[in-house]
């Protein structure tokens, strides 16, 4: 059992030990894989095939396996060290101790976008984007996206997601009108709120958190472990309401063979989002 933080309490050591373990990932090129990974089983409504990871039911326990077995992989570097969380509707500025020199670095700079400052940027010479959909070996942000300015979600943009009282709903894709977990993943029909919740984020941040390559920017890991605390705080609001769909689509459903239901493997592991559904005897949060 461990404990994942909110990045905000981590001590200067905490810090310094993840980073390290996140360095050493890197240059072993495990951590490559994990990007490689999330990249492929990005798949959005449009594509053909099975979505395990995003637009879909399996959105948070894809997920919740995900960032499980990457912090297995900074564990076996450095037993001590957990995935800390990124509240971000209360660090919220470019000035949040997130982006401090001593451990995320800061935003990009004007023209390139490239990351300067912390230990990811690739001056510094250990942090070589190698798995990317665009052009660019460097990290890359773009806070707020001052050309067409967004802002990170707010405690009531997560609150009103909180209240929906079930899961999921048909068609079970990025146009569900209803539900916790497209309220969360955030996407909708357009127009200035086109961009909700975890979606917002990835926007707001900007550079290499747009693509299908995400977890390049060491910032996802943190994203996706609040998100993994969301969920849990939504079981906790909605004790009986669980995961749906509960079975498998019925063959004449447009989505059948497309999404997971409660008891149907999502690749790559061959576990069932039923198998994690509770998260207490793996690691608490603080």
């Amino acid at each position: 059992m461990h404990t994942r933080k909110n990045q905000r309490n981590l001590s200067r050591s905490e810090k310094r030990r993840l980073v390290d373990a996140l360095l050493a990932l890197k240059r072993s090129g495990r951590y490559d894989e994990f990007v490689r990974m999330h990249g492929e089983y990005y798949v959005p409504d449009a594509e053909k095939g099975p979505r395990a990871a995003h637009m879909t039911p399996s959105f948070f326990p894809w997920h919740r396996r995900f960032l499980l077995e990457f912090e297995r992989a900074l564990q076996r570097v450095d037993p001590g060290v957990s995935v800390p969380y990124w509240d971000w509707t209360t660090d919220n500025t470019p000035a949040s101790s997130l982006w401090a020199e001593d451990f995320l670095g800061g935003n990009g700079r004007t023209g390139d976008r490239q990351v300067m400052t912390g230990p990811f940027a690739y001056s510094k010479g250990n942090w070589k984007v190698n798995a990317r959909v665009t052009e660019g070996k460097f990290l890359t942000r773009n806070f707020g996206r001052p050309s067409d300015p967004v802002s990170l979600p707010t405690k009531g943009d997560v609150a009103k997601a909180l209240r929906e009282s079930a899961y999921d709903a048909a068609p079970w894709d990025s146009t569900a009108t209803t539900g916790f977990r497209n309220a969360i993943e955030g996407w909708s029909a357009g127009g200035p709120a086109r961009w909700r919740n975890h979606n917002r984020v990835h926007r707001w941040v900007g550079g290499l958190m747009l693509g299908a390559t995400s977890p390049n920017d060491p910032v996802f890991w943190l994203h996706h472990a609040f998100m993994d605390l969301l969920w849990i705080r939504w079981q906790q609001a909605h004790p009986r309401s669980g995961y749906l769909p509960r079975t498998r689509l019925a063959a004449s459903d447009p989505q059948a063979g497309r999404v997971f239901a409660l008891d149907e493997p999502m690749p790559p592991w061959n576990v069932r989002p039923s198998a994690l559904l509770d998260h207490s005897r793996l690691y608490r949060y603080a």
